[in-house]
């Protein structure tokens, strides 16, 4: 009873607020608003019609939403969904093979250089990575010239050949980054045991390694699904167009189909979204795998 009474005399102390924690909260509240406002306009405009979207002031919500700009986008059978569907096949075909070629030639450069001790090794690493430093414009009349004199200029392989000159030095670095935490007597002891270093990094290496390769494809198939200024330069046959081009069609000289642009907008966005949120935890290990070092 009385150490109730002494407990209920005591004076409360109050936390004091902690002013920087409520700052960062309120940051983060306007980041993600001015994150998700832009993304939920777009929804909203896509199932107005076109009286709707021109409307002033704008019908923030619409009144009869339809879904008729997203069934004529994928409908085969008319001719806008036959350019978007084309366009949408291009981009995925352009995008999937960089990722692929990018992740054939990343993950043994970023292997060797983690590996091996050979002259120049540094320099040659550091040397891969000076391509970063400039804006990707400044390459793109030394490209077309080059793509040009190759004969690739409206062709797939040149965006292939291009993006995979822009994603392998940020692929390459973090892929050493990852190998470079993985154990060498993991292999070692599987050399012991009589593999050959092509087996145990085979049978080793590319299994632990394989949240750092998917963080890469993630890279390298969003960086080529989302390229315009290049596809834009060497493209100019329509049915070469990938579809950050493509979408252009939706601007008119007189008139914009705004809903029809916000749909194919978001559909061209479907794709990145799922890929991340479904590869979402290996993304997030390779980054932290390969950015300490243990």
């Amino acid at each position: 009873m009385m150490a109730a009474i002494e407990t209920a005399q005591r004076p409360v102390v109050r936390k004091p607020i902690d002013w920087w924690r409520w700052a960062g909260r309120v940051f983060l509240t306007f980041l993600m608003l001015f994150t998700v406002l832009p993304m939920a306009w777009m929804i909203l405009t896509s199932v107005k019609s076109q009286f709707a979207a021109m409307q002033y002031p704008p019908q923030w919500w619409p009144s009869e939403p339809t879904l008729n700009n997203y069934f004529k986008l994928l409908d085969p059978t008319n001719r806008i969904g036959r350019e978007f569907l084309r366009y949408f096949w291009n981009s995925f075909y352009v995008s999937l093979l960089t990722t692929i070629l990018g992740v054939v030639v990343a993950v043994p450069a970023a292997y060797a250089f983690s590996r091996f001790r050979f002259p120049g090794r540094t320099f040659l690493f550091f040397s891969v990575l000076v391509r970063n430093m400039f804006p990707a414009v400044v390459f793109l009349m030394p490209l077309f010239l080059l793509m040009r004199w190759m004969g690739l200029v409206n062709t797939h392989g040149s965006l292939i050949l291009t993006y995979l000159t822009f994603g392998l030095p940020l692929s390459i670095w973090l892929l050493k980054g990852f190998y470079d935490n993985i154990p060498i007597q993991l292999e070692q002891a599987a050399r012991i045991d009589g593999a050959t270093r092509f087996q145990a990094f085979i049978l080793i290496v590319m299994p632990l390694s394989s949240p750092g390769i998917i963080a890469t494809s993630i890279f390298s198939f969003i960086g080529a699904w989302n390229e315009y200024v290049y596809a834009y330069t060497f493209l100019s046959r329509d049915d070469q167009m990938t579809l950050p081009v493509g979408i252009q069609r939706f601007f008119t000289e007189f008139a914009t189909d705004w809903p029809g642009l916000m749909s194919a907008t978001f559909l061209m966005s479907v794709p990145v979204v799922v890929l991340f949120l479904v590869l979402q935890k290996y993304f997030v290990r390779a980054l932290t795998e390969g950015a300490v070092k243990h």
